[in-house]
């Protein structure tokens, strides 16, 4: 079920809006001597029995001057260039030279994911690569997550550092957030504690209030497209399916959002729906946080589907 996360992340500021904790006694604890801690009784919220690694973000408070974006700076806000050689002043923006692959970390349809850091300040970054074809040229969902995410900016929303072009690729350039809400609930198998399904809801609600107010519609909704950073931060991302709702309302394609957290309408072919549509995703996921595995869980089709969904109703 994992451990109970006591973090800053549902703040936008500084004003900190978590439940106080019983304090306990870490005194065997023994950081690593280029760390600054507070005193204990400071913490607005202790967690039990975490491991040592967890303490790098539970525990310990940084300077804020030097720390603005934890979960993707990996040397802690210190000057790289006298210990990195390969960082360079002047570096621009939009340079494939600026940034360096590190690892693979996945492969969809049409992008291929790296773990890189950033020459230009020594941050960890998420590449996200799409191959452009000569015939058919950038993909229409590449040119809709990039135009959205540009005018994007919330802390429940990942952050889109810089766009590169090349003849052959096209590459974002992505805060790096370390795993997705799908491998965190597989490494807590059983569902997670209430705390944390708490914590991860309130900020998956917050991100959505926000570009619902925003008349853009994620209609992609599931785990693997909310990453979870250290600090037990919610981010949505993958804005290929989003769309801007136009006002006067306009129809949509009813083949959006993966089958398991597709609404009943949208199922059975409805195109003019709302915001609600990213709800019942939302409510997917929470079911799903509390018992370990997907609520509607189809296996082949759109009828299949809603038979799951209809049999909940029939228990009822």
């Amino acid at each position: 079920m994992g451990e109970v996360l006591c973090v800053n992340a549902v703040c936008c500021g500084s004003q900190r809006d978590v439940p106080e904790c019983q304090q306990e006694d870490y005194s065997g604890y023994e950081p690593p001597p280029n760390l600054q801690l507070t005193d204990f009784n400071d913490v607005p919220c202790p967690v039990r029995s975490l491991p040592p690694q967890w303490y790098h973000t539970v525990q310990v408070r940084r300077i804020r001057s030097l720390r603005a974006r934890s979960n993707s700076d990996p040397l802690q806000g210190k000057n790289l260039g006298q210990g990195l050689q390969w960082q360079r002043k002047g570096l621009p923006f939009g340079n494939a030279s600026s940034y360096l692959n590190l690892e693979k970390l996945g492969e969809g349809s049409y992008a291929t994911v790296y773990k890189g850091i950033s020459r230009i300040n020594g941050q960890l970054v998420a590449l996200k690569v799409i191959s452009m074809k000569a015939e058919e040229g950038v993909p229409f969902t590449a040119i809709r997550e990039a135009s959205l995410l540009k005018g994007l900016k919330h802390a429940n929303i990942v952050l889109l550092h810089d766009i590169i072009q090349t003849r052959e690729t096209l590459t974002f350039v992505f805060e790096y957030v370390h795993t997705d809400l799908s491998q965190y609930m597989t490494q807590n198998p059983g569902g997670l504690l209430p705390y944390n399904v708490r914590l991860f809801m309130f900020q998956l609600l917050r991100g959505l209030a926000y570009i619902h107010h925003q008349h853009i519609l994620h209609r992609d909704l599931k785990p693997q497209n909310l990453l979870i950073s250290y600090l037990g931060e919610l981010k949505l991302a993958d804005f290929g399916l989003a769309r801007a709702k136009s006002i006067p309302s306009q129809t949509y394609s009813s083949e959006v959002v993966t089958l398991w957290y597709r609404p009943p309408d949208v199922l059975l072919g409805a195109t003019d729906y709302s915001s609600d549509l990213d709800i019942w995703g939302a409510g997917c996921i929470f079911i799903e946080m509390l018992q370990g595995y997907p609520a509607f869980s189809g296996v082949s089709d759109a009828f299949e589907q809603l038979e799951k969904i209809w049999s909940v109703g029939r228990q009822v």
